[in-house]
């Protein structure tokens, strides 16, 4: 990561250059530096591939809206609409969001003793006026991105047909998930920098 270009994760905690928490995260200098090359990656990429920009943002911002993070909400809506986005896509997200409100996790194990811990929740699937919105892609993919957050136990194979049904190539769900993956990863380390900020 070259100096002049800013560290996301530093954005959205609001780390200052020589500040306790500048010094935190700089004892795990390969942590910091992969965390950005995954942004990176993710949103700006120099080939989207089967992902488009839009695409990538909107289902950003819609994960960021199911953990109720506010800034991080904020800063993928922002590069939601530097993506282009229509502003029907961007009235959609917020009318799925508020479809697929939910607590979780939840879902079934394997018969054995964690099945003691099975929860039944709902699962979400987006109304017909938000999936005109959306268009059929992106709210498979809103489906898809809520099963994994909510329910990544019940994670199946039909899950994955309904994507590729919906018009996703196989390299499209494995960038999907990733940004799943990633989001949550980017949702903790924020949240984990913000109480260690309170408690400084």
């Amino acid at each position: 990561m070259s100096a002049a270009e800013s560290d996301v994760i530093d954005t959205l905690v609001g780390i200052k250059p020589g500040t306790t928490l500048d010094a935190i995260r700089a004892r795990r200098p390969d942590a910091r530096t992969h965390a950005q090359v995954s942004f990176r990656a993710l949103f700006t990429p120099q080939d989207l591939g089967d992902v488009s920009a839009v695409e990538r943002f909107a289902v950003a911002r819609f994960i960021a809206g199911l953990h109720d993070a506010a800034e991080i909400t904020a800063f993928y809506a922002d590069g939601l609409a530097a993506s282009g986005a229509s502003d029907a896509v961007r009235t959609a997200i917020d009318a799925a969001l508020a479809e697929s409100r939910a607590t979780g996790p939840y879902g079934r194990y394997p018969a054995g003793p964690l099945s003691a811990e099975d929860t039944a929740g709902p699962a979400y699937r987006a109304s017909a006026e938000t999936t005109h919105g959306l268009g059929r892609r992106l709210a498979a993919a809103f489906e898809h991105t809520h099963m994994l957050v909510f329910h990544p136990r019940d994670a199946a194979a039909p899950a994955l047909q309904a994507l590729l049904d919906a018009g996703w190539s196989t390299t499209g769900i494995v960038t999907l998930s990733q940004l799943v993956a990633f989001l949550s990863f980017q949702i903790r380390v924020v949240a984990g920098l913000r109480t260690l900020s309170r408690a400084a």
